[in-house]
């Protein structure tokens, strides 16, 4: 999606995020970070802070009511304003109320989205993005949720004795979501082992039913060929 000969910037953004496109760019935005920095600290608040926007703009995207896209813009900026006292104080417990706030504002984004592709009357470029949006959003719904177990429970969400690099909960994540199974990282316990079960099972069932059947029944040419 290109911007249009003498198309003003604020009309090609808009034209874009309806498309998903902006959407897309700003989960694969959190996707980098996530895996460049430590769950913790400032390089958490940046993470937030896009998947946040990520959220927000997914609800709009959508067509979700206005209270609705304004509740998750207050709650993102309660998630964000959470994660930069955690980074300035060292709060455990303010880091994992940050994680499941964001974790929640992805999970109504990721209903909203998928609400739209499942109701589109014609499988087009928008459908496409909108449902690789989702299966993005899947996996960093989880990887935030994941990471607030870790700071909630006692004991570290891998178990003790594994050692955890930056970005490791965000790769498990999405390990987890493509049943890829490095088996390098496992949950330790419950809750841990549970939500990471539901995950495959989530990440099975998305990909071989609506991924696989929006593909199947896309025909980029078709209006072309109509006009």
């Amino acid at each position: 999606m290109s911007r249009h000969s003498g198309e003003r910037w604020g009309p090609f953004v808009a034209r874009v995020g309806d498309a998903y496109g902006l959407v897309l760019l700003l989960l694969i935005g959190t996707y980098v970070l996530g895996s460049l920095t430590p769950p913790h600290g400032w390089g958490n608040v940046f993470t937030t802070l896009i998947a946040s926007t990520a959220g927000v703009v997914a609800l709009g995207s959508a067509n979700a009511r206005l209270v609705v896209v304004r509740v998750a813009a207050v709650l993102a900026a309660v998630s964000v304003i959470c994660a930069v006292i955690s980074a300035s104080f060292d709060w455990r417990g303010l880091l994992a109320v940050s994680g499941l706030i964001t974790a929640l504002l992805l999970l109504a984004a990721a209903g909203a989205v998928l609400r739209t592709v499942v109701n589109s009357a014609e499988v087009g470029f928008r459908t496409i993005l909108g449902a690789i949006s989702v299966y993005v959003i899947l996996g960093l719904l989880f990887t935030f949720l994941y990471g607030a177990i870790d700071r909630i429970q006692g004991s570290p969400f891998f178990g003790e004795g594994t050692t955890v690099h930056d970005g490791d909960t965000l790769l498990f994540s999405f390990y987890t979501l493509t049943t890829t199974g490095y088996g390098n990282l496992v949950p330790a316990g419950q809750p841990g082992k549970l939500f990471a079960g539901l995950e495959m099972l989530i990440g099975n069932i998305f990909l071989v039913t609506l991924v696989a059947g929006l593909v199947s029944l896309w025909r980029p040419g078709r209006r072309r060929s109509a006009d």
